[in-house]
């Protein structure tokens, strides 16, 4: 891989921007444009990102809904194979709308990508709110929500490959040392915003209720889903293409040439993304278990959702403090650090497992807990999507951002069976708690030596010095890269 500047390289006359003096014809112009107001540079960014929002909390509430339709339908519901599906075929969704939008999105264009991706949000969000069986077929209502519930997940799928490359092309006009801060709080600070939203409004709607009318309550909360992708449909319409699209999207896309560039790269993110999303899955067991120590089984629905929404709280902090981190030391060193001390983190709470999981304990369990959520998102919560979407050429982020994410989400799907798994098997109750964080905790330590070691550098013109690497490397290797761009 050369970092030479080909000079022989001759670029036709397109709005590419006007070269320094100094450089070969190999580099553009920076991206910051010091013309523009704070706005003006910002509100694409915000565009791209904040959609986002709409996939935390349409994700996040299912899980609330799950809940108050079992209550509501306990013998129908939770003997019925929906009582899962309704939850998890969103993930089946989820990596079919990454990949098909993450082609689209270098193929054909970001900005539509994302628009029809808001569309499915938005049609599908209303449909769930809606869902109803034939003849007021309980069987018919479940069916319904299971199959608008795929189509969201399609829908989320594209925000990823379509919505977080956009945004984090858009990064690129704004001001140095702050580019990494403004992805992530409008990408995964988003996310757990929305969480924290998503367990705070069925709470709200469950009080105002009451047990009597939980029909109201759960379909108002899947139909506020709908605001946020509404509210974003005006601003994504009337952006344009991101700038650096423009200058190096492909109109042929040499296979061979992007695997062999690539391949070892996508590999170490797509890697990392699938033990992030496996080990957040065990991790997920500490909050039930927290749950069932504070929120007696007779306790109404609101208190559950309020403890829940406490849960996610804990994201927060370690999601802000991430974001000016990644900034300031880094992506890369944000990532193994948070992670790595999130694993030691897991190892102390694994052992200490027979006294945390007690009432006795309980204040420690909830102080050590937080903690541990709140360095998850800190590292690899916060900086795992920015390395993706990073770490490759803009002609090909779309693709190759898409498949490091959906190879995450099958990490949750083997998870979800593999850990059960370890507890199954284990000699008793208290190994049945400790050895799924074992291997989680042995796991994100894993990720943060991959990280450390196998990780590029990411600064603040990444984008575009890796753009200037991938038209040398093409170029030397007989692609006509005068064929890249408008």
């Amino acid at each position: 891989m050369s970092d030479k500047v080909v000079e022989s390289q001759e670029y036709p006359e397109k709005d590419l921007g006007p070269l320094e003096e100094g450089q070969g014809l190999g580099s553009l112009a920076p991206l910051e444009d010091k013309t523009k107001g704070r706005w003006e540079r910002s509100w694409p960014t915000i565009a791209c990102g904040a959609g986002l929002f709409s996939d935390g909390y349409l994700n996040g509430v299912i899980g609330q809904v799950n809940t108050i339709l079992s209550t509501i339908y306990p013998d129908t519901y939770n003997n019925s194979p929906a009582s899962k599906n309704v939850s998890a075929i969103a993930f089946a969704g989820t990596v079919v709308g990454m990949l098909i939008f993450g082609y689209t999105s270098d193929h054909w264009s970001r900005k539509w990508s994302l628009m029809i991706s808001t569309i499915i949000l938005f049609i599908f969000a209303a449909l769930s709110a809606g869902s109803y069986g034939y003849h007021d077929s309980q069987g018919g209502l479940f069916a319904a929500l299971t199959a608008y519930r795929f189509f969201i997940g399609i829908g989320i799928g594209g925000e990823y490959p379509a919505g977080s490359v956009a945004c984090a092309e858009n990064t690129g006009e704004l001001k140095e040392g702050h580019r990494n801060r403004w992805f992530i709080m409008f990408t995964n600070f988003q996310i757990d915003l929305a969480f924290v939203i998503s367990a705070f409004v069925p709470m709200i709607l469950c009080l105002i209720t009451g047990p009597d009318h939980l029909r109201v309550a759960w379909r108002i909360a899947l139909g506020l889903g709908i605001i946020p992708p509404l509210s974003l449909v005006w601003l994504r319409y009337k952006m344009e293409e991101p700038e650096e699209f423009n200058r190096q999207r492909m109109h042929k896309f040499p296979l061979t040439l992007i695997i062999r560039f690539y391949w070892k790269r996508l590999f170490i993110v797509s890697l990392i993304w699938f033990i992030y999303d496996f080990s957040s899955y065990s991790f997920g067991l500490y909050s039930s278990k927290w749950l069932s120590l504070i929120v007696p089984a007779s306790a109404p629905l609101w208190q559950t959702f309020g403890w829940t929404t406490l849960i996610y709280l804990f994201y927060i902090p370690g999601s802000s403090l991430g974001a000016f981190c990644s900034d300031w030391i880094g992506p890369k060193q944000t990532l193994a650090i948070g992670v790595g001390l999130q694993g030691v983190v897991g190892f102390i709470m694994s052992g200490c497992y027979q006294w945390l999981a007690t009432t006795e304990y309980l204040g420690a369990f909830i102080v050590v807990y937080g903690i541990f959520l709140a360095l998850g998102e800190f590292g690899p919560g916060d900086n795992i999507g920015l390395c993706a979407a990073k770490t490759s050429a803009t002609a090909i982020r779309g693709q190759y951002y898409s498949y490091a994410a959906a190879i995450g989400k099958i990490g949750a799907f083997v998870g979800t069976y593999v850990l059960p798994l370890a507890q199954d098997n284990a000699p008793n109750k208290i190994r049945a708690g400790q050895d799924p964080f074992f291997i989680s905790s042995s796991l994100c330590i894993f990720s943060a030596v991959l990280a450390w070691f196998c990780l590029p550098q990411i600064n603040q013109d990444t984008i575009t010095s890796e753009d200037e690497k991938f038209r040398d490397f093409l170029a030397e290797n007989g692609y006509d890269t005068t064929t890249m761009g408008n």
